[in-house]
């Protein structure tokens, strides 16, 4: 479950721009702010069932953002390899280095 949530808030964080400002907010409450669905079914006066299909259906569109744009993957690639070329700094691996320079141009 804790996978799941970090996944989600790093999609939130990449994608959010692109949701409407009631997903937003139903997202930041659950997600970020911890809410449950009854509490903010009760802040916003609607079902609790509405605020759970609302939170899944943002959150398959998500998904379905990844899927095609890659932000996320793209930033764990770029993640792993700055971690890679320190490693390769600390050694003092000057090829490692270029090659992963290389790989990380291929990125974008």
């Amino acid at each position: 479950m804790l996978e799941k949530t970090t996944r989600i808030n790093f999609l939130f964080d990449f994608y959010q721009a692109l949701l409407t400002p009631k997903q937003r907010n139903y997202m930041e409450m659950y997600y970020l702010e911890d809410y449950s669905l009854g509490e903010i079914s009760e802040s916003h006066n609607v079902s609790r069932q509405a605020i759970y299909d609302n939170i899944r259906r943002t959150e398959a569109m998500i998904e379905a953002y990844e899927e095609k744009l890659q932000l996320y993957s793209k930033f764990l690639k770029r993640k792993t390899l700055l971690e890679e070329m320190e490693q390769a700094l600390t050694n003092q691996d000057v090829e490692h280095i270029k090659q992963l320079v290389d790989v990380l141009k291929e990125l974008d």
